[in-house]
């Protein structure tokens, strides 16, 4: 069988890219395959430390020859529009022929050696590969991560003449940079490719290697008592770093298990690529680690033991250091001060900034989250003070890990320390939502924080950017809300936001800026401590937002407006005085619209129906408990019998109203009972009295379900309606008054769901 052995030999390939660069060569090979009409039967690549591979069997010895027509322009169309077809297809007008008056080339292409073809396809695919950071290297006018040394091309086992940029292919490739041969030695096929390549000391195959790993560490690890601490991301790590992995157990001062585990598993990962690992019998981190050596070493490997210990000990104990320091007392007002100078957006001020908002959103929606309101705003005016502790500063993965470490040392109350330490949470799908309603708040606050304040200075995702991670923030706000049964409206999370940006200018000073006119005014003004006074300047604020923006100055920038507008007519000198967010109508439009897309994505995740997620949605409202209440009822009851006489009689009614939606204006008021009416419509006119007043009652209480149950009753009395009258009468009275009972039918209906989304 046929088989294309590549293999793009450099310097080391960072370890981050290999398994990236793998999929995109399979990806960009495939692709190009195709489109030369070449079919296969297998195709996978390889990736280790300095080489890149590709391995497929069952490409055919030539092309297949192609037959294909060409649509031009019609006849009589202007010279230039033939003259650029033919231009195109590389005929003459007397090859084209002419079909319902339109000129056609039929085009033949002859079959050509696949090797002709693969040739052209390696050069293009080198060219433009991917790598997320590349390189020129010597007179080289291509780019690649590292240096190009070799290139291994093999089609049924001989080699394909191509040459880049001095690099010529041949059938040549070389083993372990310390273990194997000392010279280069040839391959024939895949088989015998990564043969060699076993008896030179190198695993092919990145997953191999993972799994050598994890064996012998497990393995050394159960002999000494002890556990491996898996990490599946260090894990591939190493497994890029090694072609011939060789973990080693090793040993660490029992000093250093003083400091928080969080510390030394960090400091293990991030600076030496180690594993962490804990005693079987206390559960507790051991003083040991292993480490993947990419030798086999003929002591067993305790000089590299050894050496990497001692490497260990002077990181650790620069976190001893740390440790020291960070815990002394008055830190955390220390490090608050010390956040003024940081930071966190131009457009939204320092962190000592956002930590006012959060303590005040905090304290906000605290009653939502049925949180003491006292312990959730100092939590947060405390959750980014280790943002400025040396810990922090050194591993920034550790930020508000450390801080509750730091708040239970200096004697916070537990549920304050535990908010400080799981505020960031949840930062992705697996990760947990803080459970306590205090942490969970403060969560909430960082999260609704960040989300409305780039909204408000119009940085939102686009498309597939989204730099400052707002859509993850988005679902860990509604895992939130989910999870801790938070009845709060998307709405008010937003006004929170505009609340403690007006509140804590009012520490200040803060002007309302119309944006037609730059020099402005100082405009209402209102006296610190003032509720009534900031009530209504924040009700007038709200009434004009469509018009205006928000102008603040943080009591941390010591301006004077009064001299600022008076005398500074320049615009950016105004720009870069203030902070300008924008109206607040608008933002919390985008909001609920970026929020409805964020739910849709995690309720069709969970396997519910895309119909009957549109069904509640259309409802327009922003409480996302209830909407997935009324989502779980439709759910519940719609393939049941009475969920389909609910639907049955909901689109009989609506289709009637559609078609005379169309022919005018539908009339707005309510059916009553005219004289000389058919028991029918009586009937239903009365039912309809009882029944709306029960789901009314339902709704009002959130049992959607049995709602539904309800106005499924409905569906006798609607069916012998309108089989037994004529609603289109020739009387407009009655023609008026039988369309509005079609109507307060309807409506009641879609005060539960939009049952028009329901594609059954």
């Amino acid at each position: 069988m046929p088989q294309l052995l590549i293999e793009l030999f450099s310097e080391e390939i960072p370890a981050r890219m290999q398994l990236s660069a793998a999929r995109d060569f399979e990806r960009l090979f495939d692709a190009k395959l195709k489109a030369s009409g070449l079919s296969y039967e297998t195709l996978k690549a390889y990736v280790g430390p300095r080489r890149l591979v590709l391995h497929i069997e069952g490409l055919p010895l030539e092309q297949a020859a192609v037959s294909e027509e060409v649509k031009g322009p019609r006849e009589g169309a202007p010279p230039q529009a033939l003259e650029g077809f033919l231009r195109k297809t590389g005929l003459t007008v007397d090859k084209l022929v002419i079909e319902n008056d339109v000129y056609i080339a039929r085009i033949e292409k002859a079959a050509r050696k696949t090797t002709e073809v693969l040739g052209a396809i390696l050069e293009d695919v080198i060219l433009n590969f991917p790598w997320p950071k590349s390189m020129r290297s010597g007179t080289s006018t291509f780019r690649w991560v590292r240096p190009l040394k070799r290139i291994v091309f093999l089609f049924n086992g001989k080699v394909i003449p191509f040459e880049l940029e001095g690099i010529t292919a041949s059938n040549v490739t070389e083993g372990h940079r310390f273990l194997g041969s000392k010279k280069p030695f040839k391959v024939s096929d895949f088989d015998s490719y990564k043969n060699s390549l076993t008896e030179n000391f190198v695993i092919l195959d990145h997953y191999e290697r993972q799994n050598i790993i994890l064996s012998k560490a497990r393995e050394a690890c159960t002999k000494a008592g002890l556990t491996l601490m898996d990490d599946q991301g260090l894990l591939e790590e190493v497994a890029g770093l090694s072609e011939w992995p060789t973990p080693l157990l090793g040993n660490m001062d029992p000093k250093f298990l003083t400091l928080p585990p969080e510390v030394i598993k960090t400091s293990m990962k991030t600076h030496q690529k180690y594993f962490a690992v804990k005693d079987n019998k206390s559960g507790k981190m051991a003083p040991h680690f292993v480490v993947v050596s990419n030798m086999a070493a003929a002591d067993g490997g305790e000089e590299i033991k050894r050496g990497n210990a001692k490497v260990l000990s002077a990181r650790l104990s620069d976190g001893v250091f740390f440790w020291s320091e960070d815990n002394r007392a008055g830190n955390f007002d220390a490090w608050l001060e010390k956040l003024k100078g940081v930071t966190f957006h131009a457009k939204l001020g320092t962190l000592y900034e956002r930590v006012q908002r959060l303590k005040l959103i905090a304290e906000d929606i605290a009653p939502l989250m049925r949180a003491d309101v006292a312990a959730s705003g100092e939590a947060a005016r405390l959750a980014k003070a280790d943002l400025a502790s040396f810990m922090v500063g050194e591993f920034p993965e550790l930020q508000g890990v450390m801080g509750g470490y730091y708040s239970v040392a200096a004697g916070h109350r537990p549920e304050i320390s535990e908010a400080v330490r799981d505020h960031y949470k949840p930062q992705g799908p697996s990760d947990t939502v803080p459970a306590h309603v205090v942490a969970a708040t403060v969560a909430l606050a960082d999260k609704v924080d960040t989300l409305v304040g780039f909204f408000a200075i119009d940085e939102k995702p686009t498309g597939s950017k989204d730099p400052y991670a707002l859509r993850r923030a988005a679902l860990g706000v509604l895992r939130i809300l989910r999870e801790h049964c938070v009845r709060a409206s998307l709405s008010e999370l937003v006004e929170a936001w505009y609340k403690s940006t007006l509140t804590y200018a009012n520490a200040d000073r803060a002007v309302h800026v119309d944006t037609e006119n730059w020099r402005g005014s100082a405009g209402p003004r209102w006296d610190k401590g003032t509720t009534d006074t900031y009530e209504n300047y924040l009700r007038d604020f709200k009434q004009g937002l469509l018009e205006s923006q928000i102008w603040v100055v943080p009591n941390t920038r010591d301006y004077d407006l009064d001299i600022l507008f008076e005398h500074v007519t320049n615009k950016q000198e105004i720009k870069n005085a203030v902070l300008t967010f924008r109206p607040f109508e608008v933002v919390k439009t985008e909001f609920l619209e970026f929020f409805a897309d964020r739910l849709k994505v995690q309720l069709r995740d969970e396997g519910v129906r895309f119909d009957l997620i549109e069904a509640v949605f259309a409802l327009k409202d922003d409480d996302v408990i209830r909407m997935i209440e009324r989502i779980r009822a439709l759910e519940s009851i719609i393939d049941t019998a009475e969920g389909q006489d609910v639907l049955a009689l909901y689109k009989r009614v609506a289709n009637i109203l559609n078609a005379e939606a169309k022919k005018g204006e539908l009339p707005t008021g309510h059916a009553r009972i005219l004289a000389g009416a058919p028991e029918v419509e009586t009937d239903l006119i009365a039912r309809m009295s009882g029944v709306g007043a029960t789901v009314r009652q339902h709704i009002e209480g959130e049992a959607y379900l049995e709602a539904l149950k309800a106005l499924s009753t409905l569906r006798g009395a609607v069916d012998a309606f309108l089989d037994g009258v004529l609603v289109n009468a020739e009387d407009a009275s009655v023609r008026q008054n039988r369309l509005a009972l079609l109507g307060d039918i309807r409506g009641l209906v879609e005060s539960v769901a939009d049952l028009s989304k329901i594609t059954q």
